[in-house]
C-alpha cells in the first residue's frame, strides 16, 4: 500500500486543505482563545491546530486511505480497515505561537511510513503556510522545493555560516555551555520558531546547520524534515555522531545536529569536546 501509492499529490492536497482551513481563523487570532486542554505532545491545543489536523484526516479519508495517525495534537489514532499498513506522522501546525502572534514563519509537516520509526519514512512534505513554499521528498528520489531539486550549502567555515540554534528550554543552563565555543565562532545564529521548516532551510542551503540538543523536540516535528534533509544530501545525526533514529510517537523526543556535509564534522567535534570536558 505505502510503496505503491504516489504520495506527493495526496500530501499536496492535504496542505492545500490545511491552508484553506486555517485562513478562516486569522480574523479571530487576536481575540482570547478558548482552552482546549493539552495535546498528546504536551503543548496547549489551539483551535487552529485541530482545524489543520482535521483537514489532513479528511483528505486521507476522502482518498479511501486506511492509516494510523501519529499527531502532536490527538496522539495516535486509527482510521479505516487496515490502519497498520500506513503511518502518517503529522505536526498540523509547526510554529503555532508564530501563527497566533502573526510572526510569518509557520508550517505543516506530514510524513508517511510503513512502520512507526523515523528511518522508515518514505514520503514527506513540509510547507511554509505563510509564504507558500513547499518542500517534498520521497525515499531515494531526492528532495525538492516547489518542484525544483535542492541541495545543502557547501560552506565549510563557521565564521561565515548561518546556523539555526534552538535554546528554548528549562534546562538551558545545561545546554548552553556545550555550545559556547560554537556561538563564539559563528557570527550568524538564528532561531525562527518552526523547527521542521528550519530543517528544510538546511536542506536547500538557506542556512548551513540547525542544532537542537534540548531533548525536547518531538519526532512529530522532525519526521518529514528528516527525510527532506537526507534526500537533499545533508547530514542529520545525534550529538554523538550516530544516525538519528527514533520511534514515531508524539511523546518521543530527539536531539540532533543537521548540517551540510562540509560543516557537520566541525560542529559535531566541538560539541563532543565540550561534553567530554564536563
Amino acid at each position: 500500500m505505502v510503496s505503491q501509492t504516489n504520495w506527493l499529490p495526496i500530501l499536496i492536497e492535504c496542505k492545500d486543505k490545511v491552508k484553506k482551513q486555517i485562513d478562516a481563523y486569522f480574523k479571530t487570532l487576536s481575540q482570547p482563545q478558548p482552552s482546549l486542554g493539552t495535546g498528546a505532545g504536551g503543548d496547549p491545543i489551539k483551535q487552529v491546530d485541530l482545524a489543520a489536523e482535521k483537514a489532513i484526516v479528511e483528505t486521507l479519508e476522502e482518498r479511501g486511505i486506511s492509516f494510523t495517525l501519529i499527531s502532536e495534537e490527538s496522539g495516535v489514532k486509527e482510521f479505516g480497515e487496515t490502519p497498520n499498513e500506513c503511518y502518517v506522522t503529522a505536526d498540523p501546525i509547526d510554529g503555532t505561537t508564530n501563527l497566533i502572534r502573526r510572526v510569518p514563519f509557520y508550517a505543516t509537516s506530514i510524513a508517511v511510513s510503513k512502520k512507526p520509526v523515523l528511518s522508515n519514512v518514505c514520503a514527506a512534505l513540509v510547507t511554509d503556510l505563510f509564504h507558500g513554499t513547499t518542500y517534498t521528498a520521497q525515499k531515494s528520489k531526492g528532495a525538492f522545493r516547489d518542484g525544483e531539486k535542492i541541495a545543502p550549502s557547501k560552506n565549510a567555515l563557521l565564521e561565515d555560516a548561518v546556523i539555526g540554534l534552538d535554546l528554548n528550554a528549562y534546562k538551558v543552563e545545561k545546554i548552553a555551555p556545550l555550545l559556547t565555543d560554537l556561538i563564539k565562532r559563528t557570527k550568524h545564529i538564528r532561531h525562527f520558531g518552526a523547527n521542521a521548516l528550519e530543517l528544510c532551510y538546511v536542506a536547500d542551503g538557506t542556512t548551513d546547520a540547525f542544532i537542537d540538543i534540548r531533548g525536547k523536540l518531538r519526532t512529530t516535528d522532525v519526521a518529514a524534515a528528516w527525510l527532506i534533509v537526507q534526500e537533499a544530501g545533508g547530514r542529520i545525526t545525534v550529538p554523538e555522531g550516530e544516525p538519528l533514529e527514533a520511534l514515531l510517537d508524539p511523546k518521543q523526543t530527539v536531539e540532533f545536529i543537521a548540517a551540510n556535509r562540509e560543516i557537520h564534522p566541525t560542529i559535531l567535534r566541538m560539541i563532543k569536546q565540550k561534553k567530554e570536558a564536563k
